[in-house]
């Protein structure tokens, strides 16, 4: 059993893909679920350890400072379970979103051969075109699960949402269809560019890393997170953004967090507000675990989604033979 080409876009068919996507994504999201609540809890602190004004307006919230001191503060407070908050939410949106987004890039990948033909645009232009179009669709058609996943993973001991069905229908009664898809325009800002420059990095790192023979990782597992580090840093102050967003409304008060500002003026003005009131690094908290996260998430993904891919390859081809 071989894969077909060289190149991750060129492999499997539609539904191997799909499969082999949503695989990687129901993996790798129950491994880094604990750094994602630490990740959303640091982005939606707008206090800073260092600096006693800003603890002014806490009103009982905690003050988290660093990976690490978060991780004990949260396993201490709320028990081991703390850790995978939001985890439901979350893997249906790991699933749904690696499902759709590698059918997505595949899919418009081929668009561009049929249409421009293949080799007219160059190897990394081609990946960033399909990559951003991949990650802007399964964002815009995941984004529910995404934002029920930031509010579960915000709630501390005072439960906000006491379950995902009730959550949905608090969310819509509450909010209207629009409160599902707060923060959609950071959203899709950010992971536009992340997701073009992830695979575009990606696709051209994989050809040199491929012969790299690593004791407990491959060389599309190192380029993965390589990818995904360079793409992630410039993008996000997006990201960041789109979790404050997120937990706007009639229960912006109640979560962990209880100081969380009211923005006003969308993106722009969040960023504004933001950069005014915390500075160049309140647009940057929780980046290193971010980074963190994202190696081992990324590197996860890849190293999965390539191993399923060629699963699900290899199932179709022992069918077809026993017909």
């Amino acid at each position: 059993m071989s894969l077909k080409g060289d190149r991750l876009k060129d492999e499997g068919s539609r539904l191997q893909v799909t499969a082999a996507g949503a695989t990687a994504g129901l993996i790798a999201r129950f491994i880094i679920a604990p750094l994602d609540v630490v990740k959303i809890r640091l982005q939606l602190q707008t206090h800073s350890l260092s600096d006693p004004l800003s603890h002014r307006d806490l009103r009982g919230g905690p003050v988290y400072k660093g990976t690490l001191p978060t991780l004990r503060h949260i396993l201490r407070h709320e028990g081991i379970t703390g850790l995978w908050k939001g985890n439901v939410p979350a893997e249906l949106l790991y699933v749904c979103y690696s499902a759709v987004q590698f059918t997505t890039y595949r899919s418009a990948t081929l668009f561009l051969h049929s249409n421009l033909g293949e080799g007219t645009l160059p190897q990394s232009a081609e990946s960033f075109v399909a990559g951003a179009i991949g990650g802007g669709t399964a964002t815009a058609a995941t984004y529910p699960l995404d934002l029920l996943r930031t509010r579960f993973a915000a709630q501390g001991n005072e439960r906000v949402y006491t379950s995902l069905w009730r959550a949905v229908a608090q969310i819509g009664r509450e909010e209207g269809a629009r409160g599902f898809f707060r923060g959609l325009g950071p959203g899709l800002a950010q992971i536009v560019p992340y997701m073009g420059f992830f695979f575009a990095a990606y696709e051209t790192l994989r050809p040199h890393l491929s012969g790299l023979d690593l004791p407990f990782s491959t060389g599309g597992a190192v380029a993965g997170t390589m990818a995904s580090v360079m793409a992630k840093t410039g993008t996000f102050p997006l990201d960041l953004v789109r979790k404050r967003i997120q937990v706007q409304g009639p229960t912006r008060g109640r979560y962990v967090h209880k100081n969380i500002p009211e923005y006003y003026g969308g993106t722009v003005g969040a960023l504004r507000t933001i950069f005014r009131a915390e500075g160049f690094r309140g647009l940057y908290r929780g980046l290193t675990v971010s980074l963190v996260k994202a190696a081992p998430a990324s590197a996860v993904t890849m190293w999965t989604y390539e191993r399923a891919l060629k699963f699900y390859i290899g199932l179709g081809e022992a069918r077809e033979q026993s017909l």
